[in-house]
């Protein structure tokens, strides 16, 4: 009896944890506690916390507790990124070319405006030094943004949260992809390789009849150690083991197995590795040296929050309206334009993913401090405005064909319906 208490009681702590409005939850207060901690007299007991060592010497994996946050638990996130992304690709939002055009283009819109306002910011204030930061204000924290949408968004159409997955995951790719061509130190080819061999039995197991757990883990640990090794950032082993995980059924298996390894590392994910990273990166100490205002009036700051803020709501706002003006493709059904202001905001959560770009940026800690500042606040505005656009959106009237594609909307489902 005892034994099946404990179970229910993980079960529902599994549950809880993956909901979207509790991730989002835990990582604000993780990254509250850090930052009031980071500030407070105690301060130096959080940069003795961030900055204490474990790990082989050998391997070279003598990281520091906050390193181990970046480069290990962040690769177990990405490896949901992983598998949620081949998910979509093979079965889900992005098979059909024609359907994920809009929110494909809209994700290239929304990282290439927020990049090019950190350029002109930057060198409008002569700090030309600066501009290889220019992937932080471009990304998008998939959990924060659909806690924000599933809290705020209830009463909007369910093709929302879609549409919006659709644009987070490609943006997460196109993140990927610049962290491993643009934050590459020192190319190790041999390790690489390695990893890709580690990656590569991985991908057979996973798709053996059953697979063994006691093979996929050290498979997995030794695709992260040698991508480490490599100079590649280590969450991209995440990212590669996360795709070679089967989309469709297979040994006559009644869902894909990307359902069932995203349903068993998501609570991991979410519940400890995310919230850890977010401690540890967001501890930004603010009451050393000049103060406050000599962090937060670098024009880092304004390049940065600016390009979360002002220039993701542009990229995809401007770039969906001329799409569906100017070429025969249409936003999903029921969706309108007006519903893109709420969702550009929400984009602007950089949050998880601009962190860790900053920390790849700016080695020094000015420069890191400032830059983290800047997405804590970036992101905390476009938060705050993608709730109220939220809410105005649900409020408002909508006409029987949102999408202007000459036919009445058909779903009528809503965000929050079943709840």
């Amino acid at each position: 009896m005892a034994g099946a208490g404990v179970s229910r009681a993980r079960s529902k702590v599994r549950r809880w944890v993956q909901l979207e409005t509790t991730s989002g939850a835990l990582l604000l207060v993780a990254a509250a506690l850090a930052l009031i901690w980071a500030n407070s007299p105690w301060r130096e007991s959080f940069a003795q916390l961030s900055n204490y060592r474990l790990g082989p010497e050998s391997l070279h994996l003598d990281l520091s507790l906050a390193a181990w946050a970046a480069d290990g638990l962040l690769a177990i996130f990405f490896f949901v990124v992983g598998v949620e992304l081949k998910h979509e690709l093979v079965a889900g939002s992005l098979r059909n070319p024609r359907e994920a055009a809009v929110p494909v283009l809209a994700a290239v819109g929304g990282m290439a405006a927020p990049a090019g306002i950190f350029v002109a910011v930057l060198l409008l204030f002569d700090a030309p030094a600066l501009l290889h930061g220019w992937a932080i204000p471009t990304a998008t924290d998939i959990a924060f943004a659909l806690a924000v949408l599933a809290i705020f968004g209830r009463g909007l159409p369910r093709g929302l949260r879609t549409f919006l997955l659709t644009l987070a995951v490609v943006d997460d790719l196109l993140a990927i992809i610049v962290i491993a061509t643009f934050y590459t130190d020192g190319l190790h080819p041999w390790a690489l390789l390695g990893s890709i061999a580690a990656a590569a039995g991985f991908a057979v197991v996973v798709r053996s009849h059953k697979p063994a757990g006691w093979l996929l883990l050290p498979l997995a640990l030794l695709a992260w150690v040698l991508m480490h090794a490599s100079g590649v950032h280590a969450t991209i082993a995440g990212v590669i083991l996360g795709f070679t995980v089967p989309a469709k059924p297979i040994h006559g298996e009644s869902e894909p197995r990307t359902h069932r390894y995203d349903d068993a590392v998501r609570p991991t994910s979410s519940g400890v590795a995310l919230p850890l990273f977010a401690f540890f990166s967001a501890g930004v100490t603010l009451v050393d040296g000049d103060g406050p205002g000599a962090v937060l009036g670098q024009p880092l700051v304004l390049a940065i929050a600016g390009g979360l803020v002002f220039g993701k709501l542009l990229g995809v706002l401007g770039t969906t309206a001329l799409v569906t003006r100017l070429t025969p493709l249409r936003l999903p059904d029921a969706i309108g334009l007006r519903d893109l202001l709420p969702v550009g905001f929400l984009t602007g959560i950089g949050f998880t993913v601009s962190l860790l770009i900053a920390e790849l940026s700016y080695p020094d800690s000015e420069h890191t401090a400032a830059a983290k500042i800047a997405v804590l606040v970036g992101t905390g505005v476009a938060a705050v405005l993608a709730a109220i656009m939220l809410r105005w959106d649900a409020r408002m009237a909508r006409s029987s064909d949102m999408n202007e594609d000459g036919q009445a909307d058909r779903d009528h489902s809503r965000i929050g319906q079943d709840e």
